[in-house]
């Protein structure tokens, strides 16, 4: 059996230097989650306009189906006008009241919510009131045993303390950068400490979380358990082409080893690989990424049926 592994929000088209790229973390994440040998799902919306045909060309091409995407009329495919400096870190400009502003709830969804194995959702697609709404319903409506991934991507100024602090009592496990972590636990009112493990135990202490990750681009990871002592990785050194998806790709690393119960150092281990091979590839989906997903697949084992 495969896991049905759920990613909830944007679609966009990232206008990179080097020319256009599918991108949106919920589409990175369920195309990563094919890579790595389970069913990876995207709900998310674009527009009836030659992009968003593209679009639907290209999700079905990466092997995801486009039963969850819906076409709100007279409202545009998404864009995110990328810049990479000289490290590679993306700065990103993205467009508002785009298609998947604009998502509902519908009985479709609710009835893929019933079938899923894990969600992940972050705060992008929670900007505007339509989306944020079918996106805490969708959350509201799995049964019970989903696995709920909050992956949080502070994009520009769209994130409020009330939509961080809905999504994390809503969530499993929380993913966030190093970046990310000090400016949340600020946000919510909460004591960052001096270091990451003391910013990620504030967030354990706040929430009913089981995990907290904390990725730290070319240095690695840190994952921080509600009980048990945290895992530290150093990461893969890679000459970087640009960082956009490699937090993506780690997530689905880190949903597919998480649902098989594996170690902490198993999780890092595969997170970091996949991470910083995206890394080193221009854009979020790099083909490459499923020849090194089966090989990861293949030392995590089957998926077990109630696990």
């Amino acid at each position: 059996m495969q896991y049905r592994i759920v990613g909830v929000g944007e679609f966009v088209w990232d206008l990179l230097p080097g020319g256009k790229q599918p991108g949106g973390a919920p589409a990175n994440f369920a195309y990563h989650v094919t890579c790595l040998g389970d069913e990876g799902i995207v709900v998310t919306g674009v527009g009836r306009d030659a992009l968003g045909e593209e679009a639907l060309h290209r999700l079905q091409s990466h092997g995801l189906s486009t039963r969850y995407v819906q076409l709100p009329e007279g409202r545009p495919t998404g864009t995110v006008q990328v810049t990479v400096d000289d490290e590679g870190q993306p700065t990103f400009v993205i467009r508002e009241g785009v298609a998947w502003d604009f998502l509902e709830y519908t009985e479709r969804l609710r009835e893929l919510g019933r079938r899923a194995d894990a969600v992940c959702f972050g705060n992008l697609a929670q900007r505007a009131p339509l989306s944020r709404q079918t996106t805490r319903r969708f959350l509201d409506g799995l049964p019970d045993g989903v696995l709920r991934i909050y992956d949080v991507n502070l994009r520009q100024d769209f994130f409020e303390a009330d939509t961080v602090r809905e999504s994390l009592a809503r969530a499993d496990l929380v993913k966030l950068n190093d970046q990310e972590l000090a400016p949340v636990c600020r946000l919510l009112g909460l004591d960052p400490g001096s270091g990451l493990e003391e910013g990620a135990r504030s967030l354990l202490a706040a929430f009913a979380l089981s995990l907290v990750c904390v990725t730290r681009g070319g240095s690695g990871s840190l994952l921080v358990p509600r009980r048990g002592e945290s895992c530290s990785h150093p990461g893969y050194p890679s000459e970087v082409a640009d960082t956009v998806g490699a937090g993506d790709a780690f997530t689905a690393a880190l949903t597919c080893c998480y649902l098989r119960g594996a170690s902490l150092e198993t999780v890092s281990e595969a997170g970091n690989r996949l991470g910083s091979y995206v890394a080193s590839q221009a854009g979020a989906t790099p083909e490459g990424s499923r020849a090194l997903g089966r090989e990861l697949a293949e030392s995590l084992g089957p998926a077990v049926e109630g696990a």
